[in-house]
C-alpha cells in the first residue's frame, strides 16, 4: 500500500513536467494558428489588390512630381509617398512574421525588400538634402531611385514574375547567340572596311563607324540609304548586305526570341506541375489533426491510470 502510494506521488510529481509540455504545444499551436493566418491575409486576393492599386496610385504621384507643381501639392504628394512606403513595410513585416527565416528564400521577397531598403535610403537622403543642400547632379540621382519603387508590381502578378523568371533563365542562351551575333558583325565589319572603307569613310572608315552603320543595319531602320549608294559604286555589294540582314535581323535575333519563348513556356509548365497552396495547406491541416489526435490520446490513458490508481487505493 504505501508502495502504491509513493508511485502515484511519482507520478504527481512528474505531472507538471508533463502539463509544461502540453502548455508549450498549446502555445507552439497559436504561434502557428496566427502566422496561418497571416498567411492568409498576404496570399489573399483582395490583399494583392489592395497592394497593386497603392503601387499604381504611387507610380502616378511619382510621374506627378515631375510637372512644375506648387510647393504646397510637391509637400503633399511626398507624405502620400511616405504613406505607401510605410505600406509596403506593413507588407514585408507581415511576411515575415507569416513566413519567418523562408521568407528572405524567396527571390521575389528579397527583391521587394531591397526596394524598400532603397525607397527608405532615399527618404533619408532627401531629409538630408533639405538640411544639407546636394549638388544638383546627385539630387537627381537621389529622386532617380525612388522610381525603382514602380518595379514593385512586377513581384505582385503571377504572369509578369513568369516572364521575368524566364528571360532571367534565359540569358545564358542569349548570351552565348550574342557572342555568335558579335562574330558574324566583326566579320562583316572587317570585310565592309577594307571593301568600302576608302570611297564611304562615313560608314566604314574604321572598325568603329563599320560596327555602328552594320548596327543600323541589323535594325532595319535606314538600311536603304545606306546600300545605294555603296551599290551604285559597287554593283555586287548586295552580296554584302542581303547575308548580313538575313544572318543578323531574320535568323540570329528570332533564336534569341525562340530561347525566350521557349523558357517562358518551360516555366508555365512548371508553376502547373508545381503543387498549389491548397495541398499545402491541406498538408498542415492534416498534421494538426494529428497532434490533436495524440493529445486526446495521452489524456485518455491518463484518466485511465488514475482510475486503476484510484481503484487500487479503494
Amino acid at each position: 500500500m504505501h508502495h502504491v502510494r509513493m508511485t502515484h506521488a511519482v507520478k504527481r510529481w512528474g505531472e507538471p513536467r508533463a502539463d509544461s509540455k502540453a502548455l508549450q504545444k498549446r502555445n507552439e499551436k497559436r504561434v502557428n494558428m496566427d502566422r496561418e493566418a497571416i498567411r492568409n491575409l498576404v496570399e489573399s486576393r483582395r490583399f494583392q489588390i489592395f497592394i497593386g492599386v497603392v503601387i499604381g496610385i504611387n507610380a502616378i504621384t511619382i510621374g506627378l512630381e515631375t510637372a512644375d507643381l506648387p510647393m504646397g501639392t510637391l509637400q503633399a504628394l511626398f507624405a502620400f509617398d511616405l504613406l505607401c512606403l510605410g505600406i509596403y513595410i506593413v507588407e514585408a513585416f507581415l511576411k515575415l512574421r507569416a513566413y519567418g527565416i523562408d521568407y528572405f528564400k524567396d527571390g521575389w521577397n528579397l527583391f521587394d525588400f531591397t526596394i524598400i531598403v532603397l525607397s527608405l535610403v532615399v527618404i533619408v537622403l532627401s531629409m538630408l538634402e533639405i538640411a544639407m543642400p546636394f549638388p544638383v547632379q546627385v539630387a537627381r540621382t537621389v529622386r532617380l531611385f525612388r522610381v525603382v519603387r514602380v518595379f514593385k508590381v512586377v513581384s505582385l502578378f503571377d504572369r509578369l514574375r513568369i516572364i521575368v523568371e524566364a528571360i532571367g533563365r534565359s540569358i545564358p542562351g542569349v548570351l552565348w547567340t550574342c557572342l555568335l551575333l558579335f562574330v558574324v558583325m566583326y566579320v562583316f565589319d572587317v570585310a565592309g572596311v577594307l571593301i568600302y572603307g576608302d570611297e564611304f569613310p562615313q560608314f566604314f572608315g574604321d572598325l568603329a563607324a563599320g560596327l555602328l552603320t552594320l548596327f543600323q543595319i541589323l535594325t532595319l531602320e535606314g538600311w536603304p540609304e545606306i546600300a545605294r549608294p555603296i551599290i551604285e559604286i559597287y554593283p555586287f555589294a548586295w552580296l554584302f548586305f542581303v547575308p548580313f540582314i538575313v544572318l543578323t535581323a531574320f535568323i540570329i535575333l528570332n533564336i534569341i526570341l525562340g530561347i525566350i519563348i521557349e523558357t517562358i513556356d518551360e516555366s508555365r509548365q512548371a508553376t502547373r506541375v508545381e503543387p498549389g497552396a491548397t495541398d499545402v495547406q491541406l498538408a498542415a491541416e492534416l498534421a494538426d489533426l494529428k497532434e490533436q489526435i495524440e493529445i486526446v490520446q495521452r489524456l485518455i490513458d491518463k484518466t485511465n491510470q488514475e482510475k486503476r490508481d484510484a481503484e487500487r487505493r479503494g
